[in-house]
């Protein structure tokens, strides 16, 4: 090889980084993948048939990987498990994992593919990203050794780990994320002994990662924010979408708002599981976003941000989320409260009977008050006003306070809070507020067909959701989703034995749902 073309990847790399540093802002993409999945089985395939499935999804991300450096991003984020699927248990995964080393390192696969033993995926990805100076990140699996010296080690001898990995426009291994909160069904890996805060800096900004279900918790995804200060938060995910506060697009961009950072997430695309939704999100709201369920096709989003959006002068104020609503009296409440089930939380409700006003409802601690005006109160639809304050044992168990003025699917009371994707009602004003006791709320305003509503709406510093003018679509839901996280339980895990046995019934099925579906 000639010198000057030994040189061309560094010169590259340097004038990118050059680019980057002449702005306060970057090209951000992230790619929703159509995962190819394995055949489901409980036996190891041989390795190279592994390899194989893994290639054929890696083909597929290569190609958006050059799409988005093409029109000129910096960095692309693909999804959790889009490399290898979801269909595994803990034995069938092992031939899809790697050795992935601590970047600390200084390790460039794509140049020096066996310096810690055979690494293809690593070594593929590197080059992916070194060929097309961007920097990647994917997420794959990584595998430890240990013995009888850890008392924890796993009777199989290896630590196994659902990972995320980060690789700069050089190909450099610059960032190595273990997942700390598993999700149901992912008992093919274990979690670190320790919760990992990884952070890395690029000319456009310092960067944390955390995967799927660690963003509903504090560790790691609030201390990288909170107290590791990032700019921008990459977030691969597999995240199967629960109406009406929990859908993909709905909760990350309000996570976005809520912790005033960058969130470009990336989810797997599979309809059959309810998964589909990635965006790039800025504190001001969403940049750009997908929801597709009609399809089985990826998708690329590329959108400009600001490389320190807390700077920016577009960046919202800091808000106290209890100020508006300890100030006011309790707003007329309606005699017909009652209560229904949302993911198996116990919230209580009362009907918008009139095409405006004043309300508020309250559970515990908290009281929600909202005031409305309707562009046309229909009778074929009814809206509550809904407040739960409690610990939520679904999935895990996370401390929760929520305000929310959500649509019923039918004009029958008993069917509030149940999923409803159509809705008519727009609303001409709106003004959300609660007495939370958290600092961390996140808000959300969904419209008909799960869509969201950028520039459409804004949270006060004291508090209120609020919007300026009637809505541009009929409105699912208007949410303040806070998390409490200094009352979750210290333990770690889902409790089984706090689950009710119509919870444990449901935990099952996606437990199964997730292992082999």
């Amino acid at each position: 090889m000639l010198p000057s073309q030994a040189l061309l990847p560094a010169v590259v790399f340097a004038l990118t980084a050059l680019r980057a540093l002449a702005s306060d802002t970057f090209l951000a993409a992230v790619y929703e993948h159509a995962v190819i999945l394995p055949p489901a089985t409980q036996e190891p395939v041989p390795p190279r048939d592994a390899l194989a499935l893994m290639n054929k999804n890696m083909d597929v991300l290569e190609g958006a990987i050059k799409e988005a450096a093409q029109q000129g991003a910096h960095i692309i984020v693909t999804p959790e498990d889009g490399i290898y699927g979801w269909r595994f248990t803990r034995e069938s995964i092992y031939p899809y994992l790697e050795d992935i080393p601590d970047p600390v390192v200084n390790w460039i696969p794509c140049t020096d593919p066996s310096r810690f033993g055979p690494a293809p995926v690593q070594e593929r990805l590197s080059c992916m990203a070194r060929n097309n100076s961007i920097y990647v990140v994917a997420n794959i699996g990584d595998k430890k050794p240990c013995d009888s010296s850890d008392p924890s080690c796993p009777r199989d001898g290896r630590y196994q780990y659902n990972t995320d990995v980060v690789f700069d426009a050089q190909g450099k291994l610059v960032a190595r994320y273990h997942k700390y909160n598993l999700f149901l069904g992912e008992t093919q890996f274990n979690y670190p002994k320790e919760p990992e805060a990884v952070t890395f800096e690029t000319p456009f900004g310092k960067f944390g990662i955390f995967t799927c279900f660690d963003i509903l918790f504090y560790e790691p995804a609030v201390v990288l924010v909170s107290k590791m200060q990032v700019d921008t938060v990459l977030f691969p995910t597999a995240w199967m979408n629960v109406l009406p506060f929990l859908t993909a697009i709905e909760f990350h961009s309000a996570w976005a708002m809520g912790m005033r950072v960058n969130v470009l997430a990336a989810n797997t695309h599979n309809t059959s599981m309810e998964m589909t939704g990635s965006g790039i999100y800025a504190p001001a709201g969403a940049r750009t976003y997908s929801y597709n369920m009609k399809t089985e096709d990826g998708h690329l989003l590329i959108a400009e941000l600001d490389a320190h959006p807390r700077l920016s002068p577009a960046s919202p104020p800091a808000v106290s989320w209890n100020s508006y609503a300890l100030s006011v009296e309790r707003f007329s409440q309606n005699d017909h409260e009652f209560t229904g089930i949302i993911f198996e939380d116990l919230f209580t409700f009362t009907e918008l009977t009139k095409p405006g006003g004043n309300l508020t409802v309250c559970q515990k601690e908290l009281c929600c008050h909202l005031s409305y005006k309707m562009a046309e109160k229909r009778e074929d639809e009814v809206y509550v006003l809904g407040a739960f304050d409690g610990l939520h044992v679904f999935e895990g168990q996370y401390y929760l306070q929520i305000c929310t003025l959500l649509k019923c699917p039918s004009t029958n009371l008993s069917t509030c809070g149940q999923p409803v994707e159509m809705a008519q009602t727009k609303f001409e004003m709106f003004s959300l507020s609660g007495t939370f006791g958290t600092s961390y709320v996140f808000p959300e305003v969904l419209y008909s067909g799960v869509q969201l509503a950028p520039g459409e709406f804004e949270v006060l510093a004291d508090g209120r959701l609020i919007n300026w003018n009637t809505t541009s679509e009929p409105v699912l839901t208007v949410t303040l989703f806070g998390r409490w996280y200094e009352k979750d339980p210290s333990s770690k895990g889902p409790s089984i034995s706090s689950f009710s046995m119509i919870s444990l019934q449901v935990l099952l099925a996606l437990i199964c749902l997730f292992l082999y579906c």
